[in-house]
């Protein structure tokens, strides 16, 4: 036994052992918590008061029972503490809350126009402020609010290191915080998005996530875990040139993954996915063959990428939803023909993120680091 562990750290131990079982289990009596965590009962019902008393956990019900007196079951309080999550788009901003489990349960979409002027960031953050307010929560409730932009940011989320489409590079998240008295970051849109994916899943482990949007993001998961690297930039292969003289990139290069492979490569002006996707599942031959050549180029990079990273593909972002599983089969099938290495074994899958998943990624950091405090 460790000499150093002292009789504080096992309090402390025990603390957080009941709260994380409780957590897992949804809800759990006296005696089974002593069942599974071998801890004596007079032990348990004092972490059990304290957490009450701490309004992290509530007596939800009882369990059935043939005989004798039911006993009480335990849950954690889901909105003890919440977190914000913002989506700063060209003309719209999300707004949404999550509790302890990341479910969200409430969100707005305002029409605000990006500018990189005080205005616009005090506008903002007045709005989040207001939707916080709608809520009912105490201010200390709130563990923060994270802002997924459509840049590169910093690895402690304060400044934007590589902005090239809204959001210029050097802005700190004072631009938004002066305002706001809750910690703030910011973070990169398909890191979020990714981020929510291995919140809905526990059996990812290594992935390459692409986040298909207006426009294209990355992310590379290792050991269930965003891998960022040393200088933040993992994982960006929207920036891999597949063909030095495509179509410019706004990198300020020429034939990027992010000129094939994004929603902005794929639509024409003022297309709709809905619309788009209407006329591919119809058979329209001038569509099918947009989608035909979309999927080739995919295909394309994801082999480039498999090559370097052999790992399961997760596609995510705003075009996920509107992927089948024959999408799925025809994109394995080129990705065999372009391979040195063809497979049978299906590597590429569609994402199981909800729609907010962006907004709700900004989100749940803050809601990970509380449940890892305990």
């Amino acid at each position: 036994m460790d000499n150093n562990i002292t009789f504080k750290d096992i309090k402390r131990s025990n603390y957080s052992s009941i709260y994380h079982l409780i957590y897992q289990k949804g809800k759990i009596s006296k005696q089974e918590i002593a069942n599974q965590l071998h801890l004596s009962l007079p032990t348990i019902t004092q972490n059990l008061v304290r957490l009450e008393k701490e309004k992290l956990i509530e007596k939800s019900g009882y369990f059935q029972s043939s005989i004798g007196r039911r006993a009480t079951a335990y849950g954690i309080c889901t909105r003890a503490k919440i977190s914000i999550g913002v989506e700063i788009q060209k003309k719209h901003v999300k707004i949404l809350a999550i509790d302890l489990r990341g479910s969200v349960f409430q969100q707005t979409e305002l029409s605000i126009h990006y500018s990189n002027v005080d205005r616009y960031y005090k506008e903002v953050s007045e709005a989040v402020q207001a939707f916080i307010t709608t809520l009912d929560v105490d201010q200390e409730q709130v563990l923060g609010i994270g802002f997924a932009v459509e840049a590169l940011t910093s690895n402690d989320g304060q400044k934007i290191t590589y902005g090239k489409i809204l959001l210029p590079t050097g802005l700190e998240i004072d631009a938004f915080s002066q305002y706001l008295d809750y910690p703030c970051e910011l973070v990169h849109d398909a890191k979020c998005a990714a981020t929510t994916e291995l919140w809905v899943r526990n059996d990812i482990g290594d992935a390459v996530y692409l986040s298909i949007g207006i426009h294209l993001g990355g992310a590379i998961i290792i050991n269930d875990q965003l891998y960022m690297g040393k200088d933040g930039h993992s994982g960006t292969v929207e920036h891999m040139i597949i063909n030095p003289e495509g179509p410019p990139c706004y990198c300020g290069k020429r034939g990027c993954m992010e000129t094939y492979s994004s929603i902005s490569a794929l639509l024409e002006d003022d297309e709709s996915l809905d619309y788009f996707f209407q006329q591919v599942r119809s058979n329209v031959p001038s569509y099918a063959e947009r989608w035909n050549v979309f999927l080739d180029h995919l295909a394309l990079s994801i082999n480039n990428i498999h090559l370097v990273i052999n790992r399961e593909f997760i596609l995510g972002g705003h075009l996920s939803p509107y992927l089948n599983e024959e999408d799925m089969e025809i994109l394995h099938e080129k990705v065999n023909e372009k391979t040195a290495f063809p497979t049978n074994e299906p590597f590429i899958h569609i994402s199981r993120s909800p729609a907010m998943g962006v907004p709700k990624g900004a989100a749940i950091p803050f809601v990970q680091t509380f449940l890892d405090s305990i």
